[in-house]
C-alpha cells in the first residue's frame, strides 16, 4: 500500500486506490495519472478500485494505461521465484491479457522520477462522467529552456491496447 518517492522512481503500491491517488499531493509530473483517477467511475469505484487492479483488467478503454504509458511505468511482478520488473507497454497483451504469470503478483507500479516533466490526461466519451472512453489521450512534457527535451504521448481505447505514439513525439522533439 501507499505511494512512496525514491530517489528514481515513485512506487504505486498494489492497494492504492483511485480515491488515494486523487487525494495525495503529487508533482506534476503526475498530475495526468490524477487527472486519469478522476475520470474513473463514481466515488464508489475510485474508492475501491485500484490503478493495479485497472492496469491488470488489460481493457482497452483503461484509463490509467495511458496515464502509466506516457509516464514509462514498469510493473513490478513477485512470485517465489523473485521480483521483475516489468515495462507496461510490454507487460499489456490485449484485451485481459497481461504478461503475468500464473504464479506471480502485480506488487507497485514504478514510475521514474522525472523532477521537471509536467503530464496531462483528457479522455472523450459520450457523456462527462461514468463513461467508456471513445479515446484517451496523455501527454508527459519535459521543456528546458523553451525547447522540449521529453515528450512522451499515449492513447487509450484507439485498439486492442493503449499504444505511444513515437512519430508525433519525435516531432515534438524537433
Amino acid at each position: 500500500a501507499g505511494l512512496h518517492e525514491h530517489d528514481e522512481v515513485f512506487r504505486i503500491g498494489a492497494a492504492v486506490t483511485w480515491s488515494d491517488l486523487v487525494r495525495t499531493t503529487l508533482p506534476p509530473q503526475l498530475h495526468g495519472l490524477q487527472a486519469a483517477a478522476r475520470e474513473v467511475g463514481g466515488v464508489q469505484v475510485q474508492n475501491s478500485g485500484t490503478l493495479v487492479g485497472n492496469v491488470c483488467n488489460a481493457s482497452p478503454a483503461a484509463d490509467g494505461i495511458p496515464a502509466l504509458m506516457a509516464l514509462d511505468a514498469q510493473i513490478e511482478l513477485a512470485s517465489l521465484a523473485g521480483v521483475r520488473c516489468v515495462p507496461l507497454v510490454e507487460f499489456v497483451l490485449g484485451s485481459r491479457r497481461t504478461l503475468r504469470a500464473p504464479d506471480e503478483l502485480v506488487t507497485a507500479i514504478l514510475v521514474p522520477r522525472r523532477p521537471r516533466a509536467r503530464s496531462q490526461f483528457l479522455k472523450l466519451g459520450h457523456r462527462r462522467y461514468l463513461v467508456i472512453s471513445i479515446v484517451m489521450v496523455a501527454v508527459v512534457l519535459e521543456i528546458d529552456n523553451g525547447f522540449v527535451v521529453h515528450a512522451a504521448v499515449a492513447v487509450g481505447s484507439c485498439s486492442a491496447v493503449a499504444r505511444r505514439l513515437p512519430s508525433l513525439e519525435k516531432k515534438l522533439l524537433a
